[in-house]
């Protein structure tokens, strides 16, 4: 079955479109108030682990807004929940990992599930989606790169700036080395997986990237993520979002990746520079700008079109959206792309 609505698809080939594609990061989140009767209800990882619960909260943005595609609701902390390593979900705090990682020992201890099993209710979340969507738009999958994962294994919970997975790193990089390959093995297998069970497309949030120097970039997460790529090219297309690593596009553009991601610190212009012109890029409004009035919203989003330019590009923001969003200013943000004439 092809998809109806295939523009997302088409930017990540590069073809020429009449328009750019749009989608949120977080666009199945807390800003809406369908997402929050279901959040009263039910605890963060019975909504991941709940197929129902998953695709319903998956579909409720396309719903309301008709984005040009779907993004699965669940966590990048499935992983380590997967590895054996416990990951909490704290009310008013985020994820709490009370055992964190920090020796040879501990990191011997962890394992590379068979993701089939340990993770099967996502797949199934996936199957229930792909019926909820009907063809209409593709589905996205994601994981979070090896790097970002160590940083939550290693501290135990959100940080600044990760000091002590940082740590970890420095004083025990053959340790360190060592769980990041774990975790990008596992993380392999869960999107190969998630491929076969639907999903057209995945990305690889590399939400802590910008933590480390370029050099550090490129021994603790880069190469990694470049892992990720070349097992999957074949599979799906391939989205690297860093947050934070523009000093790192050059190398990421000549990776198999499709597409690369974008925050609001990397101007359009020089983001197509360091990429070289030619990689599909996604990105990169400012989530905090949804708060501006929406006429200045579609004002802005138009601007943004402009500078990356029509093709080769997906709409979205540079990091998640942000609860306290008003349901119009996304709207704005939306229907700015489907009104767009170059």
């Amino acid at each position: 079955m092809s998809i109806k609505n295939d523009l997302f698809l088409r930017a990540l080939k590069g073809e020429t479109v009449e328009r750019p594609p749009v989608w949120m990061m977080r666009q199945a989140g807390r800003y809406l108030p369908e997402f929050m009767a279901i959040r009263e209800k039910y605890d963060f990882f019975t909504r991941c682990q709940t197929p129902e619960l998953a695709s319903e909260i998956t579909v409720q943005p396309i719903r309301r807004y008709g984005m040009d595609a779907a993004i699965l609701f669940s966590d990048i902390l499935v992983i380590p929940q997967a590895m054996n390593i416990e990951v909490q979900m704290k009310p008013n705090f985020g994820p709490y990992l009370p055992n964190p990682i920090r020796t040879q020992k501990d990191v011997d201890n962890v394992i590379v599930p068979d993701v089939k099993d340990a993770l099967n209710y996502v797949y199934e979340g996936i199957k229930a989606t792909k019926e909820l969507l009907n063809n209409d738009i593709p589905l996205i999958g994601f994981a979070g790169s090896p790097w970002t994962i160590l940083c939550y294994c290693v501290q135990g919970q959100g940080s600044k700036n990760f000091d002590k997975a940082k740590e970890f790193c420095f004083t025990n990089p053959i340790a360190a080395h060592q769980l990041l390959q774990k975790i990008t093995d596992t993380t392999i297998a869960y999107l190969k997986e998630k491929v076969k069970a639907g999903v057209n497309a995945v990305q690889v949030f590399d939400s802590w990237g910008g933590m480390l120097s370029p050099t550090d970039y490129q021994e603790f997460s880069w190469q990694y993520i470049n892992q990720i790529i070349e097992a999957l090219k074949d599979d799906a297309p391939v989205i690297a979002f860093g947050k934070g690593c523009w000093f790192a596009l050059g190398e990421m553009a000549k990776s198999n990746a499709s597409a690369l991601g974008v925050d609001w610190t990397c101007s359009p212009q020089n983001a197509r520079y360091l990429t070289g012109g030619n990689i599909t890029l996604q990105g990169n409004f400012d989530p905090v700008r949804l708060l501006s009035p929406p006429a200045e919203i579609k004002k802005m989003v138009h601007q943004m079109i402009n500078e990356f330019g029509k093709d080769k590009y997906i709409v979205n923001l540079g990091h998640g959206i942000l609860p306290h969003i008003p349901l119009d200013h996304a709207k704005a943000f939306i229907d700015a792309v489907k009104e767009y004439n170059a």
